[in-house]
């Protein structure tokens, strides 16, 4: 039987996105459209550009499976370098050209079995497939602090940096504690005059030095590229065994070992009891999404820096004003508030079969099938959506599985076997109760606020281990589709 020809409109140009395309041309499938709303490729690293800013994820880990990179200068590679790399892969496989910049998706309707897209310009077209790779973290999530907008100084999110506004010798306070606001204190204290870290809730640190690969390294892995897929395969085994398949056991010996090492990190590098205690979590470690530095604690203990634990009352034309009374004078206001992680592809309008509107399939919560399809919405799927493993592995590693698994429900259309396909409501159902269970079991449920956690407290994380989540995406299973 001769294979029909499709199209596909692929929302967003960061990781996922790029890496669509790629995969896209590699199964023969030309006619597709990538579409940003931004000026540049490159998603999180490309609105992500504050001090410090790096992964914590292993350089080598968090790189394409076809495209590894023997340049990383550090284990943990700076954000700019993830960006650059982004873009020297788009050129190199020569996607760049293909995006449309400056073009966001408003609206997305299924009709007549096939889907319109409108951008915020007015323009319309229509495909046979979506894939929305739009990414977790990317709308900021700003706090409701009575008198934000009176503050005289500089405030911007982290993920609006403003590289504009000078740092050196000025007075700078930062909102947050989590993996954002420990990169940025350790980047930032030796370079001004005082630094205030409004904490809420303390964090575990768990220590990891980030040494620099040297030029014998780098050669090493340019003239043996198996040295370089070794490595890879050694990390994401290690990384799979020791921390991902730790935290969805709560009891599990690993995820122990995670906390004796948080704690012992505490223990030995703070050395005044007093802010010890303050910075001691009241929860287990990774309850929250474990943060990784180097010298946190020590960039808090210079005679420059000072956490805050009482809590904010208000923010004043001159500074925070915090509950004890004290006001905290300042020149530049940070807000590594974090992002509104359920946010996912919205605030497009997805609209699907029959009129099925989106925000209202997700009026509590998001859900889909094994985080790529939902009922109602035929040939869309997402990357890196709702219940993925988004707080436990590289994303780069997660959307390669579930962009492979995809492909497969586009081949079906290919192939003849059905025009239309998207997961029954029933398999929907019974995978989220399943999820919802297993979760109670993981550390994410131990008892701490976090992103993690939906309306109803449940974390909204993949519960299993990474190896199940492999084997989910190994193959479709028809069963779990309707297709017409």
């Amino acid at each position: 039987m001769e294979r029909r020809d499709v199209s596909v409109a692929i929302i967003g140009a960061g990781m996922s996105g790029i890496l669509t395309a790629i995969k896209l041309r590699e199964a023969g499938i030309e006619d597709f459209t990538i579409y940003e709303k931004a000026d540049r490729l490159g998603g999180t690293w490309r609105e992500n550009t504050y001090p410090g800013i790096a992964c914590d994820v292993p350089s080598h880990l968090y790189s394409y499976s076809f495209a590894p990179n023997p340049e990383w200068s550090h284990h943990f590679a700076p954000g700019a370098e993830i960006q650059a790399y982004f873009e020297r892969v788009a050129r190199q496989y020569e996607v760049d050209g293909l995006i449309r910049f400056n073009q966001e998706i408003v609206r997305c309707a299924f009709l007549g079995g096939r889907w319109q897209l409108e951008t915020e310009r007015g323009e319309r077209s229509e495909f046979d497939f979506v894939i929305a790779a739009t990414g977790v973290l990317h709308h900021p999530n700003l706090p409701e602090i009575p008198g934000l907008e009176g503050f005289e100084g500089s405030c911007f999110h982290s993920a609006r940096f403003d590289h504009d506004v000078p740092l050196r010798g000025r007075r700078v306070g930062i909102i947050g504690t989590g993996s954002t606001a420990v990169q940025i204190t350790s980047a930032l204290v030796d370079e001004v005059a005082d630094l205030r870290v409004f904490q809420r809730t303390a964090q575990w640190i768990m220590p990891q030095e980030n040494p620099v690969y040297d030029e014998a390294e780098k050669a090493a892995y340019r003239d043996h590229p198996e040295q370089m897929q070794r490595l890879r395969d050694d990390l994401s085994r290690l990384f799979s065994e020791a921390f991902s398949n730790a935290v969805v056991d709560a009891d599990s010996p690993q995820m122990h070992l995670i906390e004796e090492t948080c704690r012992a990190n505490l223990e030995q590098s703070v050395a005044d009891p007093e802010l010890r205690e303050r910075l001691r979590p009241d929860h287990r470690a990774a309850c929250k999404r474990l943060v990784i530095s180097p010298d946190f604690y020590q960039a808090i203990q210079r005679p420059n820096a000072e956490l805050v634990t009482d809590g904010i009352e208000r923010i004043e034309p001159l500074g925070v004003r915090t509950r004890d009374g004290r006001l905290h004078e300042l020149d530049v206001l940070i807000l590594a508030t974090g992002f509104q992680a359920d946010r996912f592809m919205r605030p497009i309008e997805v609209v699907g079969r029959d009129g099925e509107c989106l925000d209202s399939k997700w009026a509590d919560r998001p859900a889909a099938y094994l985080s790529i399809s939902i009922p109602e919405m035929p040939n869309f799927f997402m990357l890196n959506g709702p219940n993925g493993p988004v707080g436990n592995f590289s994303l780069i590693e997660v959307a390669e599985l579930q962009l492979a698994y995809a492909l497969q429900l586009i081949d079906w259309v290919r192939s003849g076997r059905c025009k239309e396909v998207s997961p029954s409501a029933d398999v929907t159902e019974r995978f989220d109760a399943e999820r919802t269970e297993a979760a109670r079991n993981t550390v994410w449920a131990t008892g701490c606020r976090s992103w993690y956690l939906d309306d109803r407290g449940i974390p909204a994380a993949w519960p299993w281990t990474f190896d199940r989540f492999r084997e989910a995406m190994a193959q479709p299973d028809p069963a779990a589709f309707e297709m017409a």
